[in-house]
């Protein structure tokens, strides 16, 4: 499968959680949209633009099970964020309830929106670990809702530890205390089959270019219809083109102004693009090799902390997320890269050293067998 990515050969990419690249026929797919504005902006943004957006949300939407009129599109997981932390009303007295495993851009957005607010500073619960049970992590997080709790925070896979939390409990379970729920689900798309209305969280925000492998640039944000008449765009222009007129919520996103939209329009060639592979065979080839690298970077004996999660496919799915010993993360990420060309995020969580392994269609036990002989060499022989 690697023939269908323009990788550099110098590189072992084992990091697609971070920045997934895009495959030759997405590539090609955005430069067409992107010729055809720079052939005849006036054609393609009066008369091609609306039809090829509300087309390409049609077929998202599909693919999350939920309906378009709950989606719009922005530029990424982060930028949904903010849409939420720019809508949702909060008052002095008020506090948001996030875990110790959410993203950290994601907490900084919620602090300056409590403190915008005068609400109070966001509040953390940890999450029992190793993880073990659905239900037990589920009641953790709704045990911590308070009365003064209007909003709750979780990723659905997360980004510094690679968890599956178990959202769908979660959200039945602080909805039922009284408090509205806003998963963060970059990781989760394509990694995990989504129905985004069986979920049933007022928000869910995520990025497409990581296991869609759609272009940089593509994400959405789905709000509960129950939410609709609350959000507000960050950038205010026509939302619609003259002579038309915005009229729904989500008619405001559609035109923020003159930019590159070709990273949303091309995101159903992304969805073709795993689906002609095969979903299913997708997430089963793309865990296997995660699970490989689990058990072969486990078997150097290098740390004696146990990872967060039992090997097991409800708990994590192409990510492999493996305990080193104490050491310097960012010397160590460096050294992969420079005297190996391995690209492999080195994470400190919890005041704990972890490597988060990705693995995509392009990636290949023999890349997995170079890592794990770089970290065998550089932590166990070199004590990095």
């Amino acid at each position: 499968m690697r023939s269908h990515w323009r990788l550099r050969p110098d590189t072992v990419y084992l990091n697609h959680g971070s920045f997934g690249p895009p495959p030759i026929r997405v590539q090609e797919e955005r430069a067409k949209w992107q010729s055809a504005l720079d052939a005849q902006p006036m054609d393609f943004y009066v008369r091609q633009l609306t039809p090829a957006w509300l087309a390409a949300r049609e077929r998202l939407a599909s693919y999350l099970h939920t309906g378009a009129d709950n989606l719009v599109f922005c530029e990424n997981a982060t930028a949904g964020m903010n849409v939420v932390a720019r809508s949702f009303p909060l008052s002095p007295g008020d506090e948001v309830l996030l875990t110790n495993h959410e993203y950290g851009a994601v907490r900084r957005i919620w602090e300056r929106a409590c403190r915008a607010a005068g609400a109070a500073p966001p509040r953390t619960v940890d999450l029992s670990q190793p993880f073990v049970d659905a239900m037990k992590t589920a009641k953790e997080v709704a045990d911590a809702v308070t009365p003064q709790t209007r909003l709750v925070i979780v990723s659905h896979i997360t980004s510094p530890t690679a968890v599956t939390l178990p959202v769908a409990q979660i959200a039945r379970l602080v909805q039922a205390k009284g408090a509205a729920l806003c998963i963060d689900g970059p990781h989760a798309i394509s990694q995990l089959p989504l129905d985004l209305d069986a979920i049933g969280a007022e928000y869910y925000t995520a990025s497409c270019h990581k296991w869609l492998s759609a272009p940089f640039g593509s994400g959405f944000l789905h709000v509960h219809p129950r939410c609709h008449t609350a959000i507000q765009t960050p950038q205010l222009s026509w939302g619609r083109l003259q002579p038309d007129e915005p009229h729904a919520w989500w008619e405001e996103f559609l035109w923020s102004g003159t930019r590159d939209y070709s990273p949303y329009l091309s995101i159903p060639a992304a969805i073709d693009f795993l689906e002609e592979f095969g979903i299913d065979r997708f997430r089963q080839q793309t865990h296997d090799l995660a699970a490989y690298a689990r058990r072969s970077l486990l078997a150097l004996g290098l740390c004696d902390r146990p990872p967060l999660v039992p090997d097991d496919p409800a708990w994590y799915g192409t990510m492999a997320h493996v305990p080193l010993p104490a050491g310097d993360s960012p010397a160590l990420q460096k050294a992969l890269w420079e005297g190996h060309g391995i690209e492999v995020p080195i994470v400190a969580w919890g005041g704990e050293r972890w490597i988060r392994v990705s693995c995509h269609l392009y990636n290949h036990a023999k890349e997995v067998d170079s890592l794990v002989e770089a970290i065998a060499k550089l932590v166990g022989r070199d004590g990095m």
